[in-house]
């Protein structure tokens, strides 16, 4: 019987310390970059190619990639895996799907971090950088005619959705101060069109494992 409760107690240690070795390092992030090509991305696999290329750049390795974004026939919250995801600088920024797409996710300026840790350029910043792409409805569902050609579009036609990682905007409505779903590009999906609105043609990127 001792030696019963011996064997429980340690594997109950172990269970414990499994749960508190979770993995915090960079598991989302900001896009430092684009395509440089507007909203053309290369469809979704080049948006999760690049993706994986900043992230091994910036000495992440053993994590794959998907980009946040939706199209004709993808919704963006379900490229993502399971949570929980963390910034570079080991932040929580939600725990899961749900709490990614509620009011209990912890996206803000100060959080909405590039692959390397930096700050990503907000409103009231020159040049302001905070329209982030997504094609997103607020829950994370794709939203008709607003992907850019399912992100293959860099050009005077089309448009995209845009969030605000800075979560805020010309007003204090709640698409105004929403990380995904504020405001569709105007002029098109060029690199400029992006940029008269407040934007760069970044995008978000988590890890699914």
């Amino acid at each position: 019987m001792r030696r019963l409760l011996l064997v429980t107690a340690a594997a109950s240690l172990a269970a414990i310390g499994v749960a508190s070795s979770q993995d915090t390092t960079v598991s989302f992030f900001v896009t430092s970059v684009g395509s440089g090509k507007g909203a053309d991305l290369g469809g979704l696999a080049g948006a999760d190619a690049h993706c994986a290329s900043l992230a091994e750049a910036a000495g992440v390795t053993g994590k794959t990639w998907r980009a946040y974004l939706s199209t004709s026939d993808t919704d963006a919250r379900d490229r993502i895996g399971k949570g929980p995801w963390f910034n570079a600088k080991g932040v929580k920024i939600a725990d899961d799907v749900a709490s990614l797409h509620s009011d209990a996710n912890a996206i803000t300026k100060q959080t909405a971090l590039d692959e390397k840790g930096e700050v990503v350029n907000g409103r009231g910043d020159k040049p302001n950088r905070h329209d982030i792409l997504t094609g997103s409805k607020p829950d994370g569902t794709k939203i008709a005619d607003q992907t850019c050609g399912d992100w293959t579009l860099s050009g005077a036609e089309g448009a995209a959705m845009t969030g605000h990682h800075d979560r805020t905007g010309l007003d204090d409505s709640a698409a105004a101060k929403s990380w995904n779903s504020s405001h569709a590009s105007r002029g098109g999906c060029s690199q400029e069109a992006l940029r008269s609105t407040g934007g760069d043609g970044l995008f978000y990127c988590f890890a699914v494992n």
